[in-house]
């Protein structure tokens, strides 16, 4: 684990030297800018039990105490880092899993981009991953949820939405279309647009150079150690989530490390730096108004006018509703803040007219 402090040395270093209803169901082959691109023996038995070997008397272990509590995961730190949040686009075609570095993300978004396809948006703060990718390219909506946590932006091309966005300030970023070969490296082992991977290293110095703000507060989530709780919660441990009937996700709750783990097409998501399935200890689904917009399938979303929402959390689900608050997606339920278990998040965003009722199973 890296933490921002560490980039930053290297960094100083580096510097220093140097619009139709949902009826499309296939993606365009190209969609923007980016493509072109052992037996024991039984122990013996002991003299004498002493009171020494008495479980009874055995300590339990003090849990560490921490002097800060990270912004956007709510886990105890002992140093808050400085820097501010960092927002990677990471491509989830088939042909890009497994991915690098996601499960080191505070907060991932995934949203549908063009067919029945989603795209991640993953937000780090806390952590970091020595590298990022596939890094794919970037849509409108995913640069206003960066924008809510006043993040820097990564991503290999653009839309024309995204595009114009970026180019009139909406955020600042760095894109690999101006960077292919230099930051941004293509793998030899996957085939282009799957195939474009930026360290964190690389990522802040390139952002660096373009005189951007890379210090700053940053405004933390609403956390409670144990989550919601709520009488009406409903069980919640093995839960599906269907997008277009074509594509689901899957999310399983390991009780004895108190998360779920996610899964994509009955495969689990596994990290190819670290080996390990990913997991989080929220999941809150939420429904919004999708729209196709143009013969390319792209799609235009309201992540702005709030909606239904299901918050997972312990095994257990909760009805909720969501919120745009100042960019940010929150679960809200009766006019009230609902607080996240401390931990990282998984935010996914499935299309109003199939609801969480027609998209979501495995709640009962």
């Amino acid at each position: 684990m890296k933490k921002y402090a560490l980039i930053g040395c290297s960094l100083c270093f580096l510097l220093g030297s140097a619009c139709s209803p949902e009826e499309n169901t296939e993606a365009p082959a190209e969609e923007d800018s980016a493509d072109h691109e052992p037996v024991q023996a039984e122990p013996e038995e002991p003299e004498e039990k002493t009171v020494e070997n008495s479980s009874a008397d055995r300590e339990e272990p003090e849990e560490k105490e921490y002097d800060e509590t990270e912004p956007l995961t709510g886990e105890g730190t002992d140093e808050v880092s400085l820097y501010r949040p960092v927002a990677v686009m990471i491509n989830n075609h088939p042909k890009a899993r497994p991915q690098t570095g996601i499960n080191k993300a505070d907060i991932v978004y995934e949203v549908l981009t063009e067919g029945d396809m989603t795209r991640f948006l993953a937000v780090y703060q806390s952590e970091q991953p020595e590298e990022l990718g596939p890094v794919r390219s970037a849509r409108d909506y995913f640069i206003d949820l960066a924008a809510g946590y006043d993040s820097l932006f990564v991503a290999h091309g653009w839309s024309p939405e995204a595009k114009q966005m970026l180019q009139s300030g909406a955020a600042p970023y760095l894109n690999g279309l101006f960077h292919d070969g230099t930051l941004f490296q293509r793998s030899s082992e996957r085939q282009a647009p799957h195939n474009s991977y930026i360290t964190f290293e690389d990522a802040l110095q390139g952002l660096s150079s373009k005189g951007y703000e890379m210090e700053q507060d940053v405004s933390p989530n609403h956390f409670k150690e144990e989550g919601y709780s709520d009488s009406t919660a409903s069980e919640a441990e093995d839960v599906s989530i269907w997008y277009r009937d074509k594509y689901v996700v899957q999310f399983s709750y390991d009780e004895e490390e108190e998360q779920y783990e996610r899964s994509s097409d009955n495969t689990a998501a596994i990290d190819t730096a670290t080996d390990e399935q990913t997991a989080v200890k929220n999941i809150f689904i939420v429904e919004a108004p999708h729209r196709v917009i143009d013969d390319k399938g792209r799609r235009e979303i309201d992540l702005s006018s709030g909606g239904e929402g299901l918050l997972l959390q312990n095994g257990k689900a909760l009805t909720v509703q969501w919120k745009n608050e100042e960019g940010r997606i929150l679960p809200v339920k009766d006019g009230q803040d609902i607080p996240f278990a401390p931990g990282k998040t998984w935010i996914n965003v499935i299309p109003s007219s199939s609801g969480i009722e027609g998209s979501v199973q495995g709640v009962e």
